[in-house]
């Protein structure tokens, strides 16, 4: 992998293990020589990754709308800073210029950004590797919930193993490299459907 996108919040949570989890991603990302591509914010966990990586010396492109940096929320140290107008581009973009996902915690605009990544995977607009970082046991009800999701059928068991789970870098790093696309929905029989 060339890069990862990294999708992560713009808050700084009370327990400083999410901070200090992105900022290993963003460092052990960039020892690696795999490039950063990731909201493009200063704050937060986005900040720490972003801080982390160029510490190391790695590459790392923000991806901002224009409102998030009339709020003056835009990291301006980056090696490129990338300015849209929408969220929707914004996301487009990072489908781009990326060849894997990676989510750290984080809230509502995290959960989108999986999400379109998963939903995009399964109908073949991208076949990059998807994963989770879980620190501290934040995405277990979401990982129980993917489950659930297949387990009633609205997740086709070709797709299950699309979410890539890990609790430690190294792990989902390994997971992610070895990991094969999923077939897409449109390549699906129809008795696979």
């Amino acid at each position: 992998m060339k890069r990862i996108a990294v999708y992560c919040g713009s808050a700084s949570p009370a327990d400083p293990v999410y901070i200090e989890a992105a900022r290993s991603l963003g460092r052990t990302l960039a020892e690696r020589g795999i490039g950063v591509v990731y909201g493009g914010g200063r704050l937060g966990l986005m900040g720490a990754v972003a801080d982390a990586a160029l510490e190391a010396g790695g590459e790392v492109i923000g991806v901002i709308p224009t409102l998030l940096v009339n709020a003056e929320v835009a990291h301006r140290g980056l090696t490129s800073l990338e300015v849209c107008e929408t969220m929707h581009e914004r996301k487009a973009r990072f489908t781009e210029l990326a060849d894997g996902f990676i989510n750290l915690p984080g809230g509502t605009g995290t959960m989108d950004e999986l999400w379109e990544a998963m939903s995009w995977a399964q109908l073949g607009y991208h076949a990059d590797p998807i994963g989770l970082l879980n620190i501290a046991g934040y995405y277990d009800k979401l990982v129980e919930f993917w489950e659930h999701m297949g387990t009633v059928g609205f997740v086709r068991p070709q797709h299950q193993g699309l979410l890539l789970v890990d609790s430690t870098i190294d792990g989902l790093l390994t997971k992610m490299a070895e990991a094969q696309p999923v077939v897409p929905i449109a390549q699906l029989r129809r008795e696979q459907l």
